[in-house]
């Protein structure tokens, strides 16, 4: 899986809207200054988050984003998905050409990784963050940071 940034990005995003939704519309802006992230690069992508119905807006003062759906509806995957960014370890790009036209010899190792992240980016919701945030936050009345996850936990959830 090569994630790039926009995949990120716009899982970090989604992420503080959940984590802030409960208190209004959330502005673009807001989530700049809270995630670092340019605002025009934010805008891009929730375009395409808006068109995949992840999110909806609201337009005028006091207007911002909420969530399209429910936090636990939407999963990592989806995110990803929506701003076109997806998981392919293959060299081919599923082609399966990768070795002069023809299939390599490694290529079912690499398709079966992409879908294996894929299957485990589907199975965390929006709702399973906030959790994870929630057990590590001091102070619920404040916007929160995501936090990253600890190696142990992907570890643990892969046992």
């Amino acid at each position: 899986m090569r994630l790039s940034t926009k995949g990120r990005y716009a899982v970090t995003a989604m992420l503080d809207l959940a984590l802030n939704s409960g208190r209004g519309p959330v502005t673009l802006a807001d989530i700049s200054v809270n995630q670092g992230i340019s605002l025009s690069y934010l805008e891009q992508l929730f375009a395409a988050l808006r068109a995949k119905q992840l999110v909806r807006g609201i337009r005028g003062p006091g207007g911002g984003y909420y969530l399209g759906k429910g936090s636990d509806e939407i999963s990592i995957a989806d995110i990803i998905c929506a701003v076109d960014e997806w998981v392919e370890f293959t060299r081919c790009g599923g082609r399966e050409n990768c070795r002069g036209g023809e299939r390599c010899l490694t290529h079912s190792l690499w398709d079966q990784l992409s879908d294996e992240i894929f299957t485990f980016l589907s199975e965390i919701s929006l709702a399973d963050l906030v959790e994870r945030g929630q057990r590590t936050t001091p102070r619920q009345d404040e916007r929160v940071a995501p936090r990253r996850p600890l190696p142990e936990e992907g570890k643990q959830r892969a046992a």
